[in-house]
């Protein structure tokens, strides 16, 4: 089969780029690795075939810098660039300035990324294509006045959105009329500072939520389907960290719906490549309604790999060439059960960032476990970027097979020298409203209390002794075990890594 490109580069960084780097790899296409100066020791510089340096550590100035990667992109002869997700994956300008400059795009296409971007135009598109949606505004709304107007209508508690938000920002729950004025100020704030637009608009708040997602694919002959359901309910600061397929919590015949009216929605734009559908499902009446699109591959697509069968990476790179979808609709079906828990380097109480340097890391085998991790001893996590530093994944025959394999595996886990969220992936695991899946939205702020004292308590287990004694070994061995050998004749199918300058 001949190859779908030559050469691509990976304008990101982490796990999901050393997830796209080994995609391409298997395929045979070479690799192109762009990175930071904060990020020069990072592995997906050293694992991908060539690496080239474009900016200062900030974001902005690096991996958002679009031109730089174009730039790159050309002299690094690069027939196609994927985007991975975050960063500029959903950026229309980026899309069109790698048209504009003959490289393909691994993603949907310009008018797919604007069709969906603003939260207002969506919502009217998904209405026109039978997708229901949230009781709430039509539009944009401009005064508190405004505001309240509406909220007598549809009734209390609302939540305003700002209509370019996204990553729990720009949102505010209201559910007393005074607390109207400065949760309308505080979004449009949020939304002018993070996103340049302070528009904002009004949605009915489901009192009983559960984040359900469908994951959509689309290609250039007009061919959609999807490949079901994900649950993303346990969530800090509207933030997921904990993912499932299938949803515990959603009906058969209600599953079905969901992925019918999905569907419905990528046909709507003629959707090309992966994308994900969020709803927001009331766990009470068991009704959905479409709450946004990611018009970009995202952070949990590997459970719906392992429950699906289906490489989805792979499946981004023939569609954006221009092949056929390789699965029909019912080609599709959903086996066992997966679960993921991000890992980020954070406190675990307070949620805030714990950049520093990895003293021992030693990620968890055995079967039915995944890993996607960029972090190794020595590795310094730079403040600059998003805190996850790793995925787990387990997969079951059933749901209590996936959280027991889960639990083991993050016992496992060893990673010291930084702050880390793994105990309270553990302490959720444990909670008896997260093994009936009886959890929704709200079941970290509404157990905190619960699960506070229980971060604190001491655990009593071999592998945290195995932790400290790595920790202890590598500090005698190494005063810099930053090097492990990898600048120095690092080899890959016969070439010596490229590292550009």
């Amino acid at each position: 089969m001949q190859k779908p490109f030559n050469k691509i580069l990976i304008a990101n960084r982490g796990e999901i780029a050393i997830r796209i780097i080994r995609a391409c790899r298997e395929l045979g296409i070479t690799s192109v690795s762009v990175f930071s100066d904060a990020d020069r020791d990072s592995l997906h510089v050293f694992l991908a075939d060539e690496a080239y340096h474009i900016g200062p550590s900030p974001s902005k100035e690096s991996y958002l810098n679009y031109r730089k990667i174009i730039e790159v992109a050309k002299t690094a002869g690069v027939d196609a660039i994927h985007p991975g997700y975050g960063f500029l994956s959903e950026n229309t300008t980026f899309a069109k300035a790698c048209k504009e400059a003959g490289i393909n795009f691994i993603g949907p296409t310009p008018e797919n990324i604007d069709a969906m971007g603003d939260k207002i135009s969506s919502k009217a598109l998904m209405k026109a294509a039978g997708v229901p949606t949230v009781p709430g505004s039509d539009g944009g709304v401009e005064s508190v006045e405004d505001a309240l107007k509406i909220a007598e209508k549809i009734g209390l508690p609302i939540i305003i959105k700002a209509t370019a938000g996204g990553g729990g920002k720009g949102m505010r729950i209201v559910r007393k009329m005074d607390e109207m004025e400065s949760a309308f100020r505080a979004c449009r704030s949020e939304g002018q500072n993070y996103f340049a637009n302070p528009t904002v608009y009004l949605e009915k708040f489901i009192n009983d939520p559960k984040h359900i997602e469908i994951q959509v694919f689309g290609d250039k002959h007009n061919n959609h389907v999807h490949l079901f359901e994900r649950e993303c309910s346990v969530q800090r600061r509207n933030q997921k960290i904990i993912e499932e397929c299938p949803s515990p919590s959603v009906p058969h015949e209600v599953r079905l719906k969901m992925g019918a009216a999905a569907v419905r929605a990528a046909k709507q734009i003629n959707y090309v490549g992966a994308g994900t559908i969020e709803f927001i499902f009331d766990n009470t009446t068991k009704d959905f309604y479409f709450m946004e699109m990611n018009t970009r591959l995202q952070v949990e697509h590997p459970i719906t790999e392992i429950v699906t069968g289906y490489d989805l990476v792979k499946e981004q790179i023939f569609v954006a060439s221009g092949r056929p979808l390789s699965f029909k609709q019912e080609d599709i079906k959903q086996k066992g059960h997966a679960i993921e828990a991000r890992i980020c380097a954070e406190d675990p109480i307070t949620y805030k960032p714990s950049p520093g340097v990895i003293r021992a890391c030693r990620h968890p085998q055995g079967p039915g476990l995944r890993v996607d991790s960029y972090a190794y001893p020595g590795y310094e996590v730079p403040i600059y970027y998003d805190p996850m530093i790793a995925k787990v994944i387990t997969f079951g025959e059933t749901r209590d097979e996936a959280i027991d394999r889960m639990q083991r595996a993050l016992t496992e886990f060893v990673l010291t020298g930084i702050k880390t969220n793994i105990v309270l992936h553990k302490t959720i695991l444990d909670h008896p409203k997260f093994r009936d899946g009886s959890y929704t939205t709200q079941f970290i702020e509404k157990n905190f209390e619960v699960i506070e004292p229980l971060l604190f308590k001491e655990i009593d287990d071999p592998m945290f002794l195995i932790a400290a004694a790595i920790t202890a070994f590598n500090d005698r061995k190494s005063k810099d075990v930053r090097q492990l050998n990898i600048t120095s004749n690092w080899k890959r199918t016969g070439r010596k890594l490229q590292l550009r300058t």
